[in-house]
């Protein structure tokens, strides 16, 4: 299949996905080391705080026009089944909002529309983080579920080679593997959302918040680093 303009352009878009993990990592790296320092080195911790928001502010940048990712999904690839195509549909639409809104909420801190708008614009794009990562996971389960039973199967098998049932049973692993390095980035995100959405002690404190970012940071290094 030749790739029209919208593929080419989230091909394009895709490529920061790399320098996007690694600032993420910046970021609430600097999260947790203000936290450590603000009691006993005040100076520190204002630096630590800058680097953080500044990552923060960097990464909103880099994700302009990451909400095609999740329409083009749906038109390329909106799944075998009805049923996901139909978490497909709620995971990718709540992704569009998170990213859509995400730009509004860079625009308003640095000052280019009315800062006031911010927190709206954060709530909202929080919600469709939340809603659309619950459906992804629901998703990676699934397939966890269903990748878990072909192996069995091939475990047991007498039909083919074993040099065949071992490729076959390595490339099951890896995607298994995989998924769940995108259920544990897509619940460390959803703690993050929900810390927005609905302040609690658990979800707001630092430690929670500076692991979740780093949990999310790391399992996209994994998942995205060149094989």
């Amino acid at each position: 299949m030749s790739l029209d303009t919208v593929d080419k352009l989230v091909v394009f878009l895709a490529k920061r996905d790399g320098i996007d993990k690694l600032v993420k990592t910046f970021q609430y790296v600097a999260k947790l080391a203000c936290w450590h320092v603000e009691a006993t080195r005040p100076e520190a911790a204002d630096r630590f705080k800058k680097w953080e928001v500044a990552s923060g502010l960097s990464r909103k940048a880099f994700r302009t026009g990451r909400s095609l990712t999740g329409f083009n999904a749906l038109r390329r690839n909106p799944g075998a089944t009805p049923m996901i195509r139909f978490l497909a549909v709620l995971a990718n639409s709540g992704e569009m909002v998170y990213f859509f809104f995400d730009h509004f909420l860079w625009l308003s801190r640095i000052g280019s529309i009315d800062a006031k708008l911010a927190k709206k614009m954060s709530f909202i794009s929080a919600f469709g983080e939340s809603f659309g990562y619950t459906f992804f996971i629901i998703i990676d389960c699934i397939f966890i579920k269903q990748r878990l039973k072909s192996l069995k199967k091939l475990q047991h098998s007498t039909d083919e080679s074993k040099e065949e049932i071992g490729a076959k049973i390595s490339e099951i692993r890896g995607d298994i593997v995989m998924r769940l390095m995108g259920i544990s980035a897509n619940v460390a995100d959803l703690l993050i959302a929900l810390a927005e959405i609905h302040p609690n002690p658990f979800c707001n404190h630092t430690i929670t918040l500076g692991i979740s970012g780093l949990v999310s940071a790391w399992a996209g290094w994994y998942r995205n680093w060149p094989s």
